[in-house]
């Protein structure tokens, strides 16, 4: 079964699109822990990061790059985190996450607004980073 981030590369779920090429794409976060939280993904279904062959591994760190930069033109912030984190979604995938300190990349501060109803999610494209301005479904 297509994880739900292939499903996203297929069009099958909408996403904001931050950038693509013919092997990765980037996308908003829907749980985002700042505004700007993007996923970037390889479009080759793998499920951990180091068992990406060297070639697709070395093209996805540049590529994050590219968003990263684009995300810091976008949005004020001190730096842009690069994280691997998750075993919920079985694809690889890099968070890149604007922070101005070290807490905006508090992974606990989303389990902590599911487990109390308060899930802030990113039904629209509020954050100016994206390529276009609409909700893309491919």
């Amino acid at each position: 079964m297509a994880s739900i981030f292939t499903r996203i590369i297929n069009g099958e779920i909408p996403s904001y699109k931050v950038a693509e090429d013919e092997n990765f794409l980037a996308f908003l976060d829907i749980n985002p822990l700042e505004k700007g939280h993007t996923l970037v993904v390889p479009k080759k279904e793998i499920d951990y990061i180091f068992d990406l062959d060297d070639e697709t591994l070395q093209g996805m760190i540049v590529f994050a790059k590219r968003v990263a930069k684009k995300i810091q033109a976008k949005i004020a912030c001190k730096r842009v985190a690069v994280v691997v984190f998750g075993l919920e979604v079985p694809h690889a995938h890099i968070h890149l996450i604007p922070m101005e300190n070290e807490y905006d990349v508090d992974f606990r501060k989303v389990q902590a607004q599911i487990h109390s109803g308060r899930v802030r999610r990113n039904s629209q494209n509020d954050s100016g980073i994206g390529h276009t301005a609409e909700h893309t479904n491919h």
